[in-house]
């Protein structure tokens, strides 16, 4: 039998960063979380945490505090069937999900805000590019993800919520400035764009699709929904959008598309652990009605 004490000890110090945090967060001494984790390890045959600033878990500890969470959503749903557990208060269950962060900056906070403040749960939002929150997943990160990915991660189920419009837009100085004669493969070879991190290649599937081929393209990176729109405002690039995002400030004339009527779609999935827990499917019924009202429906 796996010691619950000791894992719930493992899942504190991933949670919470520390050691010393993590025993704040279980009311023991420092010591006694390190004994645990320690014990824990001994008993696994291998390293759980790496010890740093902040400290994470190594691959096996990913997926013991998977373990931990699915637990607890079982607990929750004893919880409402056992008269002794009945009269106790409710207890929070910790949720992680990963998500982008153009989900998160639009239809994705909203939703789960009002998920949270009625939910008996402490959400852990991971936010990461679309088509690579669905390794969260597989590494037992998350128990779900709004993912780019359609292909479920292994235990996991998948369903299409729809599909997030990107407009490619920039100042109008800046367009004047870059593309007074036409958007094309050299212009965007010299104009500054704009990407999210090193995992973005929206801007770069954009420009392949309208030049037919590659295009090196140079960059700023703005690691920030709110932000990059707050540099295409300032004319400091061009970049990939969510329509919802900038709409106002194309109707205002603040920013323009590059290239009128050529938006990019991306598919959107949410991709969730076969936990028999009405905590997850609740929370599944949640994002999918906010992606309805959101997204456009998904190509067919």
């Amino acid at each position: 039998m796996l010691d619950y004490a000791a894992l719930a000890a493992l899942a504190a110090v991933v949670r919470e960063g520390s050691f010393e945090r993590a025993a704040r967060a279980l009311h023991v001494t420092p010591s006694a979380v390190s004994q645990r984790v320690r014990s824990l390890e001994e008993r696994m045959g291998c390293a759980l945490v790496v010890r740093g600033q902040p400290c994470s878990a190594t691959d096996a500890g990913r997926r013991l505090c998977q373990h931990v969470d699915r637990v607890r959503l079982l607990e929750h749903e004893l919880q409402g069937l056992l008269p002794a557990w009945q009269a106790a208060p409710e207890a929070r269950v910790t949720l992680p999900v990963a998500v982008n962060a153009d989900s998160l900056a639009t239809w994705f906070a909203p939703m789960v805000a009002a998920f949270a403040a009625d939910a008996p749960v402490l959400m852990d939002i991971a936010v990461d590019d679309q088509d690579f929150t669905s390794d969260w997943l597989r590494r037992g990160a998350v128990l779900a993800a709004v993912t780019g990915s359609a292909h479920a991660a292994p235990g996991c189920n998948s369903r299409p919520l729809g599909a997030m419009r990107y407009v490619a837009v920039a100042s109008p100085a800046f367009v004047r400035r870059h593309f007074g004669a036409g958007v094309g493969a050299a212009p965007l070879a010299h104009a500054p764009s704009l990407v999210f991190n090193a995992k973005d290649d929206l801007q770069a599937r954009w420009a392949r699709r309208q030049c037919h081929r590659a295009v090196a393209l140079p960059h700023h990176t703005v690691p920030s929904s709110e932000a990059f729109v707050t540099a295409a405002l300032a004319g400091m690039g061009w970049g990939l959008q969510p329509l919802s995002l900038v709409q106002r400030h194309l109707a205002a004339g603040a920013l323009v598309e590059l290239v009128p009527d050529t938006p990019l779609d991306v598919p959107l999935y949410w991709q969730h652990a076969r936990a028999a827990s009405t905590l997850l499917e609740d929370l599944g019924r949640a994002v999918r009605a906010a992606a309805q009202a959101a997204l456009r429906p998904a190509a067919r």
